[in-house]
């Protein structure tokens, strides 16, 4: 039966060790604030930055929500980044994605300062990422590379698929397993023989958002499985990895919830104490 890879208690030591970095900044009168636009009503984003909101009160840091109506222009959106932009006093911002249908979220992560950029999306930052000189990563996808070093896995040289091939997690996810020398192979919807691909991986990391997609017979024993999906299933979240057969199988594996989620939580704090230090030539 596989390891529990426990991304919780990982936060939870991680976040001890934030707080006093905001505290020794607090003492030079520094601290760290950002901010989220959130559009429209869909559930999981309010929850989500409810969420980011305790976290950071938690760490010490200043989080604001700046909370737009459905039916918000572009241009108003655009216009508020570009106040925060400006604006000496605010270290990071971010946007909630997903966004309504009229709004382009590309373009307002264009929009974002790259300095600023607690969610490493800005085209900017997403090249640095590629090219191996980069300052702030997407956070689910540093939170994993974290906890995989945490546990003491070995990456280097070994056989990694990616199934998902968002900005948010897949590519991203990627572009930090190559840095850390696996061979990469990332599946999406128009994969064909899906099983075949996977049960040649020593770690798979599943965001698909498809509960239950990686089932027992495509994992190879000994297998590393981080589960990025959130799903809910008869009021029950759940990932992307059926567990229970899985876990028999996996060498190590993540669990819904309680695995990569809070490691994205703390790793979006992290970032804003990065850029923050950063921004007052504290690196």
């Amino acid at each position: 039966m596989g390891k529990i890879l426990d991304g919780k208690a990982f936060a939870n030591e991680l976040g001890q060790n934030l707080k006093e970095k905001v505290n020794n900044l607090k003492k030079e009168g520094i601290t760290p604030h950002f901010c989220v636009i959130n559009i429209g009503d869909n559930p999981a984003s309010k929850i989500y930055v409810r969420t980011k909101k305790r976290r950071a009160d938690k760490m010490g840091i200043i989080q604001d929500i700046y909370q737009l109506s459905a039916d918000t222009k572009q241009e108003e959106a655009l216009t508020l980044i570009d106040k925060l932009n400006a604006d000496p006093e605010i270290n990071g911002v971010m946007v909630q994605l997903p966004a309504p249908k009229q709004i382009d979220a590309d373009e307002l992560l264009e929009r974002i300062d790259p300095n600023k950029d607690v969610d490493g999306l800005t085209p900017i930052n997403v090249g640095h990422l590629w090219m191996g000189d980069h300052f702030v990563e997407p956070a689910t996808a540093e939170g994993i590379i974290a906890l995989l070093k945490h546990y003491e896995i070995p990456l280097a040289g070994k056989k990694a698929v990616v199934i998902g091939r968002s900005n948010i997690v897949g590519k991203p996810m990627a572009a930090l397993l190559l840095e850390e020398n696996a061979t990469v192979t990332i599946c999406h919807l128009y994969t064909e023989n899906l099983a075949e691909i996977t049960k040649q991986a020593d770690i798979i990391v599943s965001a698909t958002g498809q509960a239950f997609l990686v089932t027992a017979d495509m994992v190879k024993d000994g297998a590393v499985v981080v589960d990025v999906g959130m799903n809910h299933v008869d009021g029950k979240l759940v990932g992307d990895v059926d567990f229970d057969s899985v876990k028999e199988k996996a060498s190590y594996i993540t669990p819904v919830p309680g695995g990569v989620g809070p490691l994205t939580v703390q790793f979006l704090m992290e970032a804003v104490v990065k850029l923050t230090r950063r921004q007052h030539d504290r690196e």
